[in-house]
């Protein structure tokens, strides 16, 4: 038998007022926005990405919404997630989230999911909506979101950022590229800084997100040329778009015309992190669908030392070279008044370092120096070691004075 469409939900008076603006668009009309009420979306964080997503589909009027996401606010996500306050610190992403989205409209269908985004519950959660927005920050999740809209037949509307730039795409669509077909492996663990280690434009996330809005409602309408096949490159500094062609790769593992991969599998092994600590939620991108604020990023097995262990050296007065391996900006803002050696100019500048003393790394969260350390005991060094967690872990442990960032 065939299957059947569900009638479109009617609009009352007051939804007609409401999206009046929508209504005398040709493009959208009356069946378009029915349609639109009608449509089922889950974003995949309420962070820096899934606030414009939230914000904007909200006001469009998509009936039923979804959010996936177990952090709470902290003071460093308000610079550029905009679904939250000051009042909001704290507080659960998805209560702050929820009290702001059914402000903007009552009649929006909330749906939240206070959990992490896995390979054992992605497939349930997206069978139940029709588009998915993945605003995560790091690759496990990417792949994982990746291959559960492949899996599930549900367009995946990409959006990624670092710095001033970013990067939309719609990927899975059914004759459309996924994003293994432009990102066959992952990155080496650790080679690509989070956003919490290398920074982000706090308005990047606004203009990429409401990229991915558009593309989610023009996918519901049917309306439009959407970014399937495309990759849409933005500069925020120079102010450029760019766009790349892609194209759906046939032997793509998950997509292609004989996939090898027909169930979720192990995406921190896959993107080699098993065993190590995820990527720090950076910048609110939503990494907080599936890592706990606060944790460290990906290191080497190299020699560590605690905040603790090194307050005690230093109360002691022993001879402790402390090497900071921040950039010059990071230092102005806190430092431990260390030695600073950028990470990137450390092997031009081993003569500055004594291989005879003790020398204690340090960078934000532990994972430059983790490299740093590394690349000492390579170069012959003996008594070296990464302080674990970094100035953050000082300022939260040892001196709660000190700024954080």
């Amino acid at each position: 038998m065939p299957t059947l469409t569900p009638p479109l939900p009617a609009l009352s008076n007051d939804e007609i007022l409401r999206y009046s603006r929508h209504l005398i668009m040709p493009e959208v009309g009356m069946d378009g926005q029915r349609k639109l009420k009608a449509a089922r979306v889950l974003c995949i964080g309420a962070g820096g990405l899934g606030s414009p997503l939230a914000l904007y589909l909200t006001a469009a009027g998509v009936g039923t919404l979804g959010l996936v996401d177990f952090d709470v606010v902290d003071y460093t996500n308000l610079q550029r997630q905009i679904l939250h306050t000051t009042a909001d610190v704290g507080r659960k992403k998805l209560d702050s989230a929820a009290e702001k989205l059914k402000a903007i409209n009552p009649f929006l269908n909330l749906r939240t999911f206070e959990t992490r985004l896995t390979s054992a519950n992605a497939l349930d959660l997206f069978r139940d909506f029709d588009v998915v927005a993945d605003g995560t920050d790091n690759f496990p999740t990417r792949y994982l979101v990746n291959d559960a809209c492949v899996l599930t037949g549900k367009p995946n509307v990409y959006g990624s950022i670092f710095r001033f730039e970013g990067q939309a795409s719609v990927f899975a669509t059914e004759d459309g590229p996924c994003y293994r077909c432009l990102y066959p492996e992952p990155p080496p663990p650790g080679l690509v800084p989070s956003c919490a280690e290398g920074g982000v434009l706090g308005i990047l996330p606004g203009l990429v997100g409401v990229i991915q809005a558009t593309e989610t409602i023009k996918l519901i309408l049917g309306q439009g040329d959407s970014l399937a096949g495309r990759l849409l490159l933005v500069d925020a500094l120079g102010m450029k778009f760019r766009e790349l062609k892609l194209r759906k790769n046939p032997d793509c593992p998950v997509c292609g015309k004989n996939p090898t991969i027909t169930q979720l599998i192990d995406y921190e092994e896959f993107c080699g992190i098993r065993g190590q600590e995820a990527t720090a939620p950076a910048a609110g991108s939503a990494s907080s669908a599936t890592t706990p604020a606060g944790a460290a990023s990906p290191q080497p097995d190299v020699p560590s030392i605690s905040v603790d262990e090194l307050k005690k050296k230093l109360d002691a007065n022993e001879d402790v070279f402390i090497l900071d391996v921040r950039e010059p900006h990071e230092y102005q803002i806190c430092n431990l008044n260390g030695h600073l050696i950028p990470l990137n100019d450390l092997p031009r500048r081993l003569s500055e370092l004594d291989p005879t003393r003790e020398i204690v790394a340090h960078c934000k969260m532990g994972g430059r120096s983790a490299k740093a350390v590394k690349f000492l005991l390579d170069s012959g060094f003996k008594n070296v070691h990464s302080l674990t967690g970094g100035v953050a872990a000082w300022a939260d442990k040892i001196d709660p004075k000190m700024p954080k960032y």
